[in-house]
């Protein structure tokens, strides 16, 4: 009786193989085929050492035929896992995998006594689940000895023990017995649903937050004050915004057949503001007012625009509102308007008090007689500018500045139109731009910038208030004693508290911004030509112009002004 050799026992080969064996001893061994270029980032690497790659040897030296081991971690379909949850599962791949190899390894090759038989071990199957319960894998083991080969049942065994039970790709079950390279990989077997989470509701606007502030130039590089679009009418019941619902959550199960519970949408909302409202229906924000519509950062709220037909005058007396003033004709001589607003002017503003909490817009111009005072919160756009005094934070845009006093703590620009700037002091703490400045016939220009423009104007107005105040208080005190006296000294006194503690606190916010860096002696002047006599002043250095300079560009460098 022939020998049977000890891999022969342990693995059972039969003297049938051993024939077949024999008779193909001198033909080339079959080629290993090759992993499918699995990504090296998704493959568990595993040292030569390793016990799956022991029992791997052992399988070759059984006879059986297997490529090398490649353990990569697919998700469905063949796709990878998002990187962070691949790099988390290959960890725990890794301990499952020393795991079952151990156990098999010890199992294959145990510590005999002489004459004891080999050991004998079925197929095995061993199931991996994802932290999230997600997903399922196998990882298939083949027999040792007369050990039986997979089968179907082993399979389901397997899912069925680490609990997976939904989701099982049964067609992959049937499949890999019959699978030639079915040992040492891994199959993804099973695949849950994910939770899906609403949407949130959100809002579609039907008008915009924030205004794009633009000046137009027409064929011959005019600017069209009168055509900025800056105001978005709308009538009461109009739909300023929609409401678009949130969707529902659609719970998620894990192969191990739990449910995920998934988290409904929030609804959006709503912007609600001044004359808004919400329909009845909960799908739109309407209007419960004609008028302005602005987005004030928490919401939309609705600005009535105080319309006057024709001129300011003695037919509407003094404008002092909250909201926004549209003026369709001039405002003349000795009549004011106060706005919190924006204030648009189609006509001719003479020798009058204009203070706009908004932007001030003058089609026609400003024609001051030494007496107007124009003051705006941020920006002046007009057409032209004479014999007045101006006041914008923000900038002012005009054709032409002639003899007037202004102040601004942004830009001041006269480019379009003429784009001359004749006389009066100009005084800007960031830029002052124009075609030109000065005159050779005319009165010289001053030009300032830097500093802090605006709020010295403050301070210089409420100065010259207590001023007058405190003279009419000594002028009244003179006086016969009488009940009108007492009742008007009563009220100056009060007029100069109020005004003594209103200079207080632009002092106090002028101390406040220097120590912020508001006061830097910064600044230039942009100009195509600059006339004798100009003079210009950034920080403490002063240069007064004796010829024409063009192009004229000045600034401040090491405390002297420089042209470029």
């Amino acid at each position: 009786m022939a020998k049977i050799p000890f891999l022969s026992r342990l693995f059972g080969t039969g003297p049938q193989e051993e024939k077949e064996e024999a008779e193909g001893a001198s033909l080339p061994p079959e080629p290993v085929r090759p992993p499918a270029d699995p990504p090296s980032e998704a493959t568990l690497q595993l040292p030569p050492e390793h016990a799956l790659n022991k029992l791997w040897r052992l399988y070759l030296e059984q006879g059986g035929r297997c490529s090398v081991p490649v353990l990569t971690l697919f998700g469905p379909g063949g796709e990878r896992l998002p990187p962070k949850q691949e790099k988390q599962e290959l960890l725990r791949l890794q301990l499952a995998v020393n795991a079952s190899a151990n156990q098999r390894l010890a199992l294959a090759q145990p510590k005999q006594e002489p004459g004891e038989d080999p050991p004998v071990l079925d197929a095995q199957a061993v199931a991996f689940t994802a932290s999230d319960q997600l997903s399922a894998w196998l990882l298939l083991y083949p027999p040792v000895g007369k050990g039986r080969e997979l089968d179907q049942g082993m399979l389901f065994s397997a899912l069925a023990e680490a609990g997976v039970y939904f989701g099982v790709d049964e067609g992959l079950l049937k499949r890999l017995p019959q699978e030639p390279e079915r040992y040492f990989r891994l199959f993804f077997a099973a695949r849950g649903i994910p939770a899906v989470h609403g949407k949130n509701g959100y809002v579609v606007d039907l008008f915009a937050r924030k205004l794009e502030r633009r000046l137009v130039e027409d064929e011959y590089g005019q600017l069209n004050y009168a055509s900025l679009n800056l105001v978005q009418n709308v009538a009461q019941g109009d739909v300023i915004c929609r409401f678009i619902p949130p969707t529902e959550g659609q719970p998620g199960r894990t192969v191990t057949d739990m449910e995920l519970p998934a988290n409904d949408g929030r609804p959006a909302t709503p912007p609600v503001g001044r004359n808004t409202q919400v329909s009845e229906d909960g799908k739109t924000l309407i209007a419960s007012k004609s008028g302005h519509v602005e987005y004030t950062g928490r919401g939309f709220q609705v600005k009535p625009v105080l319309n006057i037909e024709g001129n300011v005058d003695y037919s509407t007396g003094n404008i002092n509102f909250v909201g926004d003033v549209h003026v369709k004709g001039d405002v003349l001589s000795g009549f004011s308007i106060r706005a919190m607003g924006d204030i648009t002017v189609e006509g001719v503003v003479e020798s009058c008090s204009i203070e706009a909490g908004g932007d001030l817009t003058v089609v026609k111009g400003i024609v001051g007689n030494d007496e107007a005072v124009i003051c705006a919160q941020r920006s002046i756009f007009t057409k032209f500018m004479e014999n007045c005094c101006a006041y914008a934070r923000v900038s002012l845009h005009t054709d032409c500045l002639v003899n007037c006093d202004v102040y601004s703590d942004g830009v001041v620009e006269v480019r379009s139109g003429r784009g001359a700037i004749i006389g009066g002091r100009i005084w800007a703490a960031q830029e002052i731009s124009a075609n030109s400045v000065g005159s050779e016939a005319e009165r010289p220009a001053v030009i300032c910038l830097g500093g802090l423009p605006c709020e010295e104007f403050e301070r210089d107005v409420v100065t010259r208030e207590i001023a007058e105040i405190e003279a009419d208080l000594a002028r009244t005190e003179q006086k016969p004693d009488s009940a009108q006296k007492l009742t008007h000294l009563s009220k100056t006194r009060v007029k100069l508290v109020l005004s003594r503690n209103k200079l207080a606190h632009i002092n106090k916010d002028l101390e406040a911004l220097r120590e912020r860096g508001g006061d830097q002696n910064t600044g230039r002047l942009v100009c195509d030509i600059a006339y004798g006599g100009t003079e210009i002043t950034i920080g403490s250095a002063t240069v007064h112009l004796r010829h024409e300079v063009h192009p004229c560009t000045a600034k401040l460098a090491e405390g002297e002004i420089i042209f470029l």
